[in-house]
């Protein structure tokens, strides 16, 4: 079919050049695009979230020797992810269980020793000390958490004022049908046949 696809090419070239310039996406974009974007639940990003801090509060322990910064450093990227990763229906999650997730990653480097009093005391000292990273990841995931939550109302108002105007369109009144006009009487009878009329009594 020559004629068919010949057609197909036109409009396709006129599309093209009617569009105008097109943009080259960033590779960041690009790069944005590639990552794994799941969607968890509330426990799970938790359980994510204190999983990860505490790999790699062993991780800083072992390669930097317990380093305050490293860890600090490593619990923002951690933080936005949780933010991220989280669905919708629990975004007010993220900013609950990232800071639980930083006390879970503590423990490996606080240093306490001497049984669970000693242990208890430098798991609060260290928090006291990482102050500063706990309220700058908190704030990170509750900003994140907020923009995502206002998208997706934004998105939800525009989905349901597309339903809206979809169904006002399909309840149109439609134009009303030409009326049928009704039989004359006597005009369904044979024309030989006429109605002769009664005798009065």
């Amino acid at each position: 079919m020559p004629g068919v696809f010949g057609e197909s090419a036109t409009v396709y070239r006129a599309a093209g050049s009617s569009g105008g310039r097109v943009r080259a996406v960033p590779p960041v974009l690009l790069a944005l695009r590639r990552f794994p974007n799941p969607r968890l639940t509330g426990i799970g990003a938790g359980l994510f979230a204190a999983l990860t801090m505490f790999v790699l509060a062993c991780l800083d322990r072992l390669l930097f020797d317990s380093s305050d910064i490293v860890y600090g450093l490593l619990f923002l990227p951690v933080s936005a992810l949780t933010a991220l990763w989280v669905r919708p229906a629990d975004l007010v999650t993220a900013p609950i269980s990232v800071p639980i997730a930083f006390a879970v990653g503590v423990f490996p480097i606080s240093g306490g020793s001497g049984g669970f009093g000693g242990q208890t005391m430098a798991l609060v000292t260290a928090l006291a000390v990482h102050a500063g990273w706990l309220y700058g990841g908190t704030l990170v995931a509750g900003l994140i958490a907020s923009v995502r939550k206002v998208l997706h109302m934004r998105a939800r108002q525009r989905y349901l004022l597309a339903q809206e105007r979809t169904g006002g369109a399909e309840k149109a009144p439609r134009p009303a049908a030409a009326r049928v006009p009704k039989k004359v009487a006597g005009a369904g009878a044979p024309a030989g046949r006429a109605e002769r009329p009664r005798a009065s009594r």
